[in-house]
């Protein structure tokens, strides 16, 4: 198992790598994504997202099952998920209560993978303490899925204007 954990804010260039660094494959790669289309403005990131795309790589569009995304694929697979953060907000979407069996789940399913896999979130936490109950609560939770991504991957990358940092 290959591991490569790519953080950054937003249009950062997170997803740009990712895909860069996939497509140095020759192998096919499924592209997980888990954004889900809400107004106009979110239909054309996505539609931004998919022409950037090989045509020839398979797409998954998910909404909390992330952990059987990622159990279906073959030994050997290269995956992309994009994002964890949108991903983790499906979570909260009967708050309260937080959801985090998905988590669990998906935490469990990527400690068993057995492929190459690049996964990519937004850092949202290097900013002020957030006042409502249900932001903090996302950004708390956000956090420690990040910690226990990074304990598990093999690289960690902070992307920046653009530029990839090594973290790990």
């Amino acid at each position: 198992m290959a591991v490569h954990f790519i953080l950054g804010g937003a249009r950062s260039g997170k997803s740009g790598y990712a895909e860069q660094l996939a497509a140095a494959t020759p192998d096919p790669v499924c592209y997980i994504a888990t954004a889900q289309i809400h107004d106009a403005e979110m239909q054309a990131r996505i539609a931004h997202h998919q022409a950037q795309r090989p045509h020839h790589w398979q797409t998954l569009e998910i909404d909390t099952d992330l952990a059987t995304a990622l159990t279906c694929q073959p030994k050997g697979a290269k995956v992309i998920i994009d994002c964890l953060t949108l991903w983790l907000m499906q979570c909260f979407a009967t708050y309260p209560p937080i959801n985090l069996t998905p988590v669990d789940e998906f935490l469990a399913a990527l400690k068993s993978f057995d492929g190459e896999l690049w996964m990519v979130s937004n850092e949202i936490s290097m900013g002020v303490v957030p006042m409502g109950a249900l932001s903090r609560d996302y950004v708390d939770s956000l956090g420690r899925l990040h910690q226990q991504i990074a304990a598990l991957a093999d690289q960690v990358t902070l992307m920046v204007a653009g530029i990839a940092l090594k973290v790990k």
